[in-house]
């Protein structure tokens, strides 16, 4: 399974990378929108992990250009779960939502697995 992870965030960005990684997955990271849907359309992730906020164009940004181009089921994280849920997520265009920062990164990468089945 191909993961790709957007977050302008280092440590949250190679936390995940390492925990797929240990598990079989192929994992491309990117550190912006932009680099992110770049990486979306000539990869064709199965699963992608995305950033709500980042520096230029954001989660929900790169979730509108991507549009029914869409295969991949997405994870919306946020560090802002005030403003961004599961149903705000859903509206958007993802199939799951988490907040920042994790409590468990490996229950986060069980979650996605469940979600692939």
């Amino acid at each position: 399974m191909k993961v790709l992870i957007v977050d302008d965030e280092t440590l949250v960005r190679r936390s995940l990378s390492r925990a797929l990684k240990s598990k079989g997955y192929e994992v491309q990271e990117a550190v912006n929108g932009t680099e992110g849907l770049q990486l979306w359309r000539s990869w064709h992730p199965d699963l992608v992990f995305l950033d709500v906020l980042m520096p230029g164009m954001t989660g929900p940004e790169v979730l509108k250009e991507i549009g029914n181009d869409n295969k991949a089921k997405v994870i919306l994280m946020s560090a802002f779960s005030g403003e961004h849920n599961m149903q705000t997520a859903q509206q958007m265009g993802a199939s799951h939502f988490v907040p920042k920062p994790f409590e468990d990164i490996f229950a986060v990468v069980k979650m996605a697995e469940d979600m692939l089945v």
